[in-house]
């Protein structure tokens, strides 16, 4: 059934190949489940509710993607686009949550309607191809730069700097001796040599070697209360809470069209970059 649904024989590939890729893909972009509640609850939404819906944002994109369009691509919330919701439009220019998330939905919308009318693809077509790659290095250092932060190889913030002045953002070394720094070292080691060997799996074997390690050194733990079986936290804290009464309003236009702009060039370097390498082939 599977092979005459996906086409697997003409995409040569196996049931097996897909299920290590569909398993490797899950563990590297679980990560979103935890860091996007973290970045979108300091603008005072409920971190608990974050986690259902960035949960179920992804099952449902995951499944259309799978079923409809037939690409062995997840998806989930990206990071970036949280990051500017939370720090730059609420923290930084003042507005409100509600207020943004309205902006993100009434951008959602017009992003569906260039999607029917080819519009993106017309201008993912006439985007020169070296930009294209550009945008997917730039998104795949963004996110190594967060794992370097949450590990604590590296720090990130304002630090005095010649007068003893706090200036601009610097990134300095962290204390790579930690017990996280060293796992996340040593995971760095073992999956660039996997690759480098060509070893199918190698993102997962690297993943699994560092949560193993983990454990002896006191970084692998599952957290107090923790259960395998629970029922998901309700999303009535941030469901359908938006604000209207600001939509026709020069705010509303600058914010819908920073969030429409940096999401067109965003999911352009993403396609770019994750199609480049798949071509159907899971």
């Amino acid at each position: 059934m599977l092979e005459r649904f996906f086409k697997l024989s003409q995409h040569q590939t196996t049931v097996k190949t897909e299920v290590i890729a569909g398993i490797t893909t899950f563990m590297t972009m679980a990560y979103i489940l935890i860091v996007n509640p973290q970045i979108l609850s300091t603008t005072g939404m409920d971190a608990a509710a974050l986690v259902t819906a960035t949960a179920l944002s992804a099952i449902v994109a995951t499944l259309v993607m799978a079923l409809y369009a037939k690409f062995p691509f997840a998806l989930a919330p990206g990071m970036g686009l949280n990051a500017f919701f939370a720090y730059t439009v609420v923290a930084g220019m003042g507005y409100s949550w509600q207020f943004t998330l309205t902006a993100v939905f009434l951008e959602g919308l017009i992003f569906i309607l260039l999607t029917l009318f080819n519009a993106r693809e017309a201008i993912f077509n006439s985007i020169p191809v070296n930009l294209k790659h550009a945008v997917s290095v730039g998104i795949g250092l963004f996110i190594a730069f967060i794992g370097l932060v949450n590990s604590g190889i590296v720090v990130s913030g304002k630090f005095p700097v010649g007068d003893g002045k706090l200036d601009g953002l610097i990134v300095t070394l962290g204390d790579v001796s930690s017990p996280q720094s060293v796992i996340a070292l040593i995971g760095i080691l073992i999956t660039g040599i996997l690759l480098a060997k060509n070893i199918k799996g190698a993102l997962l074997i690297g993943i699994i070697a560092c949560t193993v390690l983990g454990i002896p050194m006191g970084v692998t733990h599952f957290p107090e209360g923790f259960s395998f079986i629970s029922a998901p936290p309700s999303l009535s804290p941030i469901f359908w809470k938006f604000s209207f009464a600001h939509v026709f309003t020069l705010d509303m236009l600058i914010v819908l069209f920073t969030f429409l702009f940096v999401d067109l060039f965003d999911t352009v370097g993403t396609l770019a970059g994750v199609g480049r390498q798949n071509r159907h082939v899971g």
